[in-house]
């Protein structure tokens, strides 16, 4: 029987970042359909921690989002997730997570518990 072996608790995970560029500390980082956010600055080719469990303060657009929502990511705002039922012929969000209070629309952030 094949087993599996302990590596990390996973609050935060080990990230390598390929990219030419400094990934800096509080940056989104997507890993296929899931969100993780940079905790320390992490330079090329070096690795370092990237949180995937938490409550982050996400910066948001103008729409209003309710307590509970499912939260997307666009690379640049979150936004509560399409259901992609298709009736506007959109494509379907996958969530991040979820808006653990309302955000007004004024608000610039809604705060988001991540989907470990």
């Amino acid at each position: 029987m094949s087993k599996a072996s302990f590596w990390q608790r996973g609050e935060a995970i080990d990230y390598v970042n390929t990219t030419d560029d400094v990934i800096e500390a509080g940056e989104v980082i997507m890993i296929g359909s899931h969100a993780g956010v940079a905790g320390m600055d992490i330079a090329p080719g070096e690795t370092g921690s990237l949180m995937v469990e938490g409550v982050y303060a996400f910066p948001k657009g103008s729409d209003e989002i309710e307590a509970g929502a499912d939260i997307s990511w666009d690379g640049s705002e979150a936004s509560a997730a399409s259901s992609g039922d298709g009736d506007e012929g959109g494509s379907s969000s996958s969530a991040i997570g979820y808006a653990v209070e309302a955000a007004a629309a004024s608000d610039t952030t809604v705060k988001v518990k991540l989907l470990g």
